[in-house]
């Protein structure tokens, strides 16, 4: 090998696995390590022996009981800063419309098909190859400053659990970055929006439905605050951010009354509402209740309460900061085309920019939007090593 540091890079990445990559993709996508439910135990323990097998350090640190969090790290010559690398091991329901079982990986052509290929166990696994040609570097003594790490949370699909306990319990040491390896389609992604769900509950007050004016409709007031929802929608749209555009509202569920001939004394709606960077949860939900009372809802036999129950921050690095640029060039010196933008998805990488002031970015294979969370899902293999590839370059780059 030569002895100049881009030639090493160049035969570094040259030597990832497909069938390496392709092998543990499929391991993990075999184990369904489903959310809700807390089933990750299984898909980490396979993660965890891989990693094992490959020689990096490994630790396992309980979020939630049979819910494990993984750090795996392959150690620079030096104390100093290191590179993160962020993944979670659960996945959503399989849901309806596969045309074969989701947790029996198959491949077709290119692709591997299976619930979690995209959403983010080939992720994960191409980190995993990009650590093994790192360490192969490290022992071939090329110069590295710290450690590379691959953080594996559980429950980034639900209530963030993992990524909560991570925060609590961080792994040791400075780091110039976090790439989380979230299905991006290779581009780079230098903000997110958060996100957060509410639970808006509504009392109103039961009477016979020959004499509603007896009562108070919590069905009726339930359908007022949404009106308030809406118009709140329509203010942020009207000052977009150019990086990640606005604030959004969503009234996912809703459940309420008592029969049909009973004038509905209760109405409970779940609500998600998109962050922008900077924005708190508790103050949305003030302001929400705010709005409520100012347009005369409450009272009358009815009380509105707005409760936050899940909350994940939003984040922007800026553009010409040395890992957005790394990110960037490793992706195009490893033969593929990509972009520097925004996302409207959220991702736990919120946490680490903004919780553990690490600079972020989300950067992986797989598409966010037309593969996760949908039947049949699936990633090119041919992505993969890419993402593999353009992992070294980065790590070895920046470190």
């Amino acid at each position: 090998m030569s002895t100049h540091p881009h030639d090493r890079i160049d035969a570094l990445t040259h030597a990832v696995d497909a069938e390496r990559i392709a092998a543990l993709t499929c391991a993990l996508v075999a184990e369904p390590s489903v959310n809700p439910g807390g089933t990750e135990e299984e898909a980490v323990a396979v993660l965890a022996q891989a990693c094992r097998d490959a020689g990096f350090d490994v630790a396992l640190s309980e979020a939630a009981p049979g819910r494990p969090n993984l750090i795996a790290t392959v150690n620079g010559d030096t104390d100093g800063p290191g590179l993160m690398f962020l993944g979670h091991s659960d996945v959503v329901p399989p849901g309806p419309g596969w045309t074969a079982d989701p947790f029996v990986p198959r491949r077709d052509g290119d692709l591997i098909i299976g619930r979690g290929t995209s959403d983010m166990k080939g992720g994960i696994a191409a980190v995993v190859e990009a650590m093994i040609l790192i360490g192969r570097a490290v022992d071939e003594g090329m110069p590295v400053s710290g450690p590379v790490r691959l953080v594996v949370t559980v429950d980034e699909e639900e209530h963030g659990v993992g990524v909560r306990h991570l925060v609590q319990n961080p792994p040791p040491g400075e780091y110039v970055g976090c790439i989380v390896a979230e299905p991006t389609r290779l581009d780079v992604v230098r903000g997110c929006r958060g996100a957060s769900y509410f639970t808006v509950e509504v009392t109103g007050r039961a009477a016979h439905s020959g004499r509603p004016s007896d009562g108070a409709s919590a069905i009726d007031a339930a359908a007022k605050v949404i009106g308030v929802i809406g118009d709140d929608q329509r203010r942020m749209a009207a000052d977009p951010d150019p990086l990640l555009g606005y604030g959004t509202w969503n009234v996912g569920t809703i459940e309420g009354g008592q029969g049909i001939s009973v004038v509905a004394p209760t109405c409970t709606m779940g609500v998600d509402r998109r962050l922008m960077p900077g924005e708190d949860v508790a103050e949305i939900g003030e302001a929400l209740a705010a709005e409520v009372r100012a347009a005369g809802i409450d009272g009358d036999g009815i009380a509105v309460s707005v409760t936050p129950t899940m909350y994940l921050p939003g984040f922007a690095t800026a553009e010409d900061h040395p890992l957005v640029a790394a990110s960037a060039q490793a992706i195009r010196d490893a033969g593929a085309a990509t972009t520097v933008g925004g996302w409207s998805a959220a991702c736990d990488g919120g946490w680490t920019s903004t919780a553990l002031g690490i600079p972020t970015v989300v950067l992986g294979p797989g598409d966010i939007n037309g593969q996760a969370h949908q039947p049949d899902e699936s990633v090119p293999l041919s992505e993969l090593v890419t993402a593999a590839r353009t992992y070294v370059r980065a790590a070895l780059t920046l470190l």
